[in-house]
């Protein structure tokens, strides 16, 4: 799985259309794509996605020349969202729940779009390209704050860093993909270990 989050715009949103009907048709293409792989995995067939966006299939190959492009802006847009999310939920006055909530939307994430996460990984690993990195730096940039955040008022107790946190996350959304009930407690089992954990034993006076 990547959970990941893009510091700038990836080239997919970089490449957006100007004009306003083919704005409309790219906008249409992404969201019936984003319920077309979340229903059907990564091999969701293309020629359904334009139908549903109400355009000819010519029309998605030209805003999307490939799958993985398609595929790669869905990413995109879902990842932007948790992004703006978890820095909205930084002036959340309850410090905990802010990171539990954040969790939550990045295991749902996760369970979502794990096929679509893998088939952009092997593509970075295949072609050297920085884009699973540049998603990975901002989710943990926003991780890290509400960690960080969660810490410092009191309400999360456990050593643990927003590293271990997001591959926490990870393992659940691996372990728990066909049930999402099974998610939900192993996430419940993370936030109470991160709020009831203790510190490690110190030895000394």
């Amino acid at each position: 799985m990547v959970i990941a989050l893009a510091a700038h715009e990836s080239r997919s949103r970089a490449g957006r259309p100007r004009r306003a009907d083919a704005r409309r048709n790219y906008e249409q293409l992404l969201e019936q794509a984003r319920i077309a792989f979340a229903e059907f995995g990564v091999d969701a067939p293309l020629d359904e996605i334009a139908r549903r966006a109400g355009v000819a299939s010519g029309t998605l190959y030209r805003h999307f020349p490939t799958r993985l492009d398609l595929i790669e802006a869905v990413l995109a847009e879902q990842i932007a969202e948790l992004v703006d999310l978890g820095r909205g939920l930084l002036t959340v006055e309850d410090e905990f729940d802010a990171l539990s909530t954040w969790l939550r939307a990045a295991l749902t994430h996760a369970l979502t779009y794990r096929g679509l996460a893998a088939a952009v990984m092997n593509s970075a690993l295949d072609h050297g390209n920085g884009l699973v990195s540049t998603w990975h730096a901002e989710m943990f940039e926003v991780g890290a704050a509400l960690l960080a955040r969660a810490r410092q008022s009191g309400v999360v107790v456990a050593v643990a860093d927003e590293g271990d946190v997001l591959k926490m996350v990870g393992a659940i959304a691996w372990a728990a993909q066909d049930s999402s009930a099974q998610a939900d407690r192993l996430l419940a089992l993370l936030m109470n270990g991160l709020r009831c954990g203790g510190l490690p034993h110190q030895t000394g006076d």
